[in-house]
């Protein structure tokens, strides 16, 4: 039996535990004779609606606990100064992205964001890239935020998800220096202290706050559960 198996079997036998207990207390308040496994056996839709009311308690437990972890890191995920962004520094209206460069998924919202980024200029974007999915995302990440040195981050991460396939190194040298960046510059910051502290403490941050994959969109604060462009755009209209 898997893990994940076994950790539902004892939650579906705590659960019934639980429905047998209530009945149990239930019927004695009322001086009632029941016998709880033929009621349950009768009515099974008792332990379904139990332990559907049980995994949304614990779904909004686990959200309520992400969320102060969130709020508790709040400045690193908005306002860290080695974190490359597009838009006003101090806008009141700030989308954070966790991708990675490698991620099926990031390439299928790269539009969107690149839509929100064109229709909203008055909102802070900040991009922050992990590399998890493939060996070669560490250098793609690196190569974006040694641009970033020279003003060219969201050029480069434009020039690497039109990108149709999977680049190798020398593929994303070839689509970095197309934006026009200084390549021995380039080439230089990517090994800089700067820059692994910038892709290390992107690292450490997702972790504090259980970024466990991407695309991890935040809007001020909060996370979206949409990779959806029209949707976002919506909250983005709210939040503004």
């Amino acid at each position: 039996m898997s893990k994940l198996n076994s950790l539902y079997v004892s939650l579906l036998a705590l659960v019934v535990a639980f429905v047998a207990l209530g009945m149990s207390i239930h019927y004695g308040a009322q001086k009632k004779d029941v016998n709880v496994e033929e009621t349950l056996n009768n009515n099974p839709e008792i332990i379904i609606n139990a332990m559907q009311s049980y995994e949304q308690k614990l779904r909004e437990q686990a959200a309520a606990e992400a969320q102060k972890l969130i709020e508790a890191n709040l400045p690193a995920l908005n306002n860290d100064a080695n974190t490359p962004f597009i838009g006003a520094a101090d806008a009141p209206v700030v989308l954070v992205e966790f991708f990675d460069f490698s991620c099926h998924y990031c390439h299928k919202v790269y539009p969107a964001i690149k839509q929100i980024a064109e229709a909203n200029p008055d909102i802070k974007i900040v991009f922050k890239p992990l590399t998890f999915v493939a060996p070669i995302s560490k250098y793609a990440a690196k190569a974006a935020l040694a641009a970033n040195e020279q003003g060219k981050f969201f050029d480069v991460y434009n020039a690497i998800f039109s990108f149709e396939g999977r680049p190798d190194e020398a593929k994303i040298d070839e689509l970095v220096a197309s934006t026009g960046v200084d390549m021995e510059k380039l080439k230089a910051d990517m090994n800089s202290s700067k820059v692994n502290g910038a892709l290390n403490g992107i690292s450490d941050l997702a972790g504090k706050i259980q970024v466990n994959g991407v695309p991890a969109l935040f809007l001020n604060g909060k996370q979206l559960q949409t990779i959806d462009g029209a949707e976002i755009q919506r909250q983005i209209d709210s939040a503004k």
